[in-house]
């Protein structure tokens, strides 16, 4: 395949409105026809994950490790949805999965740094720098997806169920021992901003960006019917 060929693509593409496919064709058909190595980099960013959530690991009970390493979870969904894809067995679940995952985790991550940017002073720049533009790569990777699915609406109840589920535990509801949300930058009850502490402004973000990966799914659903 020339350069050329490598924006061009013969998987469908609906004519959607840019709110629920912001990014150009061209695009989309280059992550497409890379898939494999948008796959990799995404195990590499899981694997890179796990190695940065040991030291919470460390101080959780085994049976709710699942609820820890949650950006590396979201890519780690996204490389076996596109995987599963191209081998030929793509799962409406697993793809809504990976859209709600790198939607609501790569844009929290970028919410959080940008909230508590002098917080996280500490981190040197590059890594800060890195963390920023590699999680808000995981929210535009996910703007590909519906080019391989249709975002069913029992593919969406799974990816709300889960992502539901693991915000309750995170910041609402400790099951086993603490609260389980990604490290804050301060105390969860320093002062922030319009009443709110920096528990409460962290999990406001998760909450919003929940609702709105559930909006951007159902919407996708229902602008591709539209087009049919």
């Amino acid at each position: 395949m020339n350069a050329r060929g490598l924006f061009e693509s013969d998987v469908p593409r609906e004519d959607l409105p840019r709110y629920v496919a912001p990014l150009p064709a061209s695009i989309e058909n280059l992550a497409l026809n890379l898939v494999w190595p948008i796959v990799l980099v995404n195990l590499a960013g899981t694997a890179f994950g796990f190695y940065y959530y040991g030291f919470q690991f460390a101080r959780t009970p085994a049976e709710m490790w699942l609820f820890v390493p949650d950006s590396p979870v979201a890519t780690l969904l996204i490389a076996l949805a596109l995987a599963t894809w191209k081998l030929g067995h793509p799962r409406e679940w697993l793809i809504a999965l990976a859209f709600f995952g790198n939607v609501v985790l790569g844009g929290w991550t970028v919410w959080m740094h940008l909230t508590f940017w002098a917080e996280f002073s500490y981190l040197h720049p590059v890594m800060r720098q890195f963390l920023i533009w590699s999680h808000a790569a995981m929210v535009l990777q996910a703007f590909v997806l519906h080019r391989i699915a249709d975002f069913s609406p029992a593919g969406v109840g799974v990816a709300t169920a889960w992502y539901a589920l693991d915000t309750t535990v995170d910041y609402f509801v400790p099951v086993r021992g603490d609260l389980h949300h990604t490290f804050l930058p301060v105390s969860r009850d320093e002062p922030m901003f319009l009443g709110a502490d920096a528990l409460g402004v962290a999990g406001a973000g998760a909450v919003v960006l929940l609702v709105i990966a559930v909006y951007l799914a159902m919407a996708t659903q229902v602008e591709k019917e539209r087009t049919r």
